[in-house]
Order: C-alpha cells, then structure tokens, then sequence
C-alpha cells in the first residue's frame, strides 16, 4: 500500500517580537503524500487523480458512482493494482480485490488500478475517458461538457423522508475530526464522514489531500459493503460544498449534504434541482440550509 505521510526536512522560523528576539532551526516535517492513481476499466484509461495512497478500490469505486458507470454493489467484481504505462502489470481473477506485483519486482508502482465491471455491466462511453489529470482540488477537470458532469443518478433523493436534529448536525463536525488520524499529524487533508441517522453513528470516515477523493472513499465503502443508495445519511465534509460533491451525493442516493464552510452557487442551484438538502456553516451550534429545511428539526423556540 501506498505511503500516506512523509517526513521532509523544513527551516521552522519563529519571528521576533517585542521582548522577544526570532529564530530559526530545522527539524523535520510530516506531510500527506500526494501522487497520482490512474483509474483503468477492463485495460482502458477512465482518469488520472492526484490522491493521498490508500482505500484505492474504494476511491475507483465511488468514482464510478459519481460517473454513472455503476449503480449497484454486484456490477463492480474486482480490482487490482497493477504496472504502471510499459511495465505489463498483472491481472486478478475476478471478485478477488487484489494487489499485482511489488515494486521491487519492476511491476507494481501501485499508482494503476483496473477494475473489472460484472458480466453485463457496460463498459464506460469512451468520450466520458478524462484527457486530462484531475487534481486534488477538483473532481471535474477534464470532463468534455457540462452535461456529462450533470449525470442522471439512479437514485430519487427527494423522497427520503430523512429528518435530523439541528443539535445532531452541529455536533458532526467534532465527531469528523476526532476521526481524522491523518489531519492531526499533517494539517493537510480534507475528510469527508457518512452518518446514519436511524443508528446515530458515523459509519466511515476516509481523508484525502481532495475533498472529491475523501467522498469517492466513502461512496466507494458503501459500494464494497452493497449499501447503496445511502438512504437516511447525512454526508459530512471538513470544507466547502462545491457542485461537484452534491453531484456525488445525489449519485450515490444520499439526502443531505453537510459542509463546514461555504457553499457555491451552483452547489447549491443542484441541490435546489434535485431535493438534497445542502446545510452550509455548520460552525458551533449555528448553520446555514440552503435547501429542503424541513428535513433539518429545528429547537422549540423559547417562549416570549
């Protein structure tokens, strides 16, 4: 498995200030590692993401998701790391989530993963193929056209008859971060958290250096584990809600979206189109719906 951190030298600088003179030692530095996956099916290239290594099959899987590829648990069969462009990486029988060659033996760099779709699933569009890398800050780049981003879900998020206490929504950010192994030893990463509603727990939490990647994860968990579509979830992530991450959790049939920061304007124009409910400045015991508040119960307001 890939390295998730990494130790680097750095010059840590502590600037004077009145009664107090600066210095300057070195000392090293924990970082999140970020490198590049490339996402095959069936031998052909889909994209190219900068990711932080690690839950790979389920960041290829949530992924497809996202794309419109898959829409349930018995279309994905396998996946397996193989050789990077030139190295013949190998291939696993299918339903076995398993790893190539090391790459010590000249094959596996472990940044390659093809993924084998069940018998019958059809294969993804050729047009829909990225020809460019995404980046770790964007899940869309290299998408051909607006529509193909605006993909049809499977699944109808504005019938879940989902219903969360505001003081449950205002505690989601704590429960994220006092999960977030990786952000406490780097600062780097962004997390995104799925929270069941009907058991009060936080199922899965995954990082990431791109907050699109740290919800393929967790989409891609739900996948591996056959629980799509995510009905009575509440989706949380550590920044902002882009258009992109309320795309993802429309397709993966999740009702609300729940962001420590802002929204954008078309984040929040989709999940108005689609009924999601998009709560936006989740900070202390305030917030921000954006969309559908009835599914958000309010306090009893005090008596005047």
């Amino acid at each position: 498995m890939g390295r998730i951190t990494t130790r680097k030298k750095v010059v840590h600088i502590t600037a004077a200030t009145d009664g107090a003179e600066g210095a300057a030692v070195r000392r090293l530095d924990t970082l999140a590692v970020e490198e590049p996956l490339e996402i095959r099916v069936s031998g052909s290239p889909l994209t190219v993401t900068m990711r932080t290594p690690g839950h790979d099959v389920e960041l290829a899987a949530g992924f497809l998701v996202s794309e419109g590829v898959i829409r349930h648990h018995d279309q994905f069969a396998s996946a397996i790391h193989c050789g990077g462009p030139g190295t013949g990486g190998s291939a696993a029988a299918p339903g076995a989530y398993a790893l190539g060659a090391s790459a010590a033996d000249g094959g596996n760099t472990y940044n390659v993963l093809d993924v084998t779709l069940a018998p019958g699933t059809p294969l993804p569009d050729p047009s829909r193929a990225r020809h460019s890398y995404t980046t770790s800050a964007c899940g869309v780049c290299g998408a051909a056209s607006i529509e193909q981003v605006a993909t049809t879900s499977a699944f109808d998020v504005s019938a879940d008859p989902l219903v969360v206490d505001a003081a449950t929504l205002a505690d989601l950010p704590n429960m994220l971060r006092s999960r977030q192994e990786v952000f406490e030893k780097t600062g780097g990463l962004h997390a995104a958290g799925l929270y069941d509603s009907a058991t009060g727990e936080l199922l899965v939490v995954r990082e990431d250096v791109g907050r699109h990647n740290a919800v393929d994860k967790v989409v891609g968990w739900a996948v591996l584990n056959g629980r799509l579509p995510l009905t009575g979830t509440v989706l949380q992530v550590s920044g902002r809600a882009s258009f992109e991450l309320v795309q993802k959790a429309v397709m993966a049939g999740i009702p609300m979206l729940s962001a420590v920061s802002a929204p954008s304007s078309l984040a929040v124009e989709m999940a108005e189109s689609t009924g999601l409910t998009l709560v936006g400045f989740v900070r202390g015991a305030t917030m921000n719906v954006y969309s559908r508040p009835e599914r958000v119960r309010e306090a009893v307001p005090a008596a005047v």
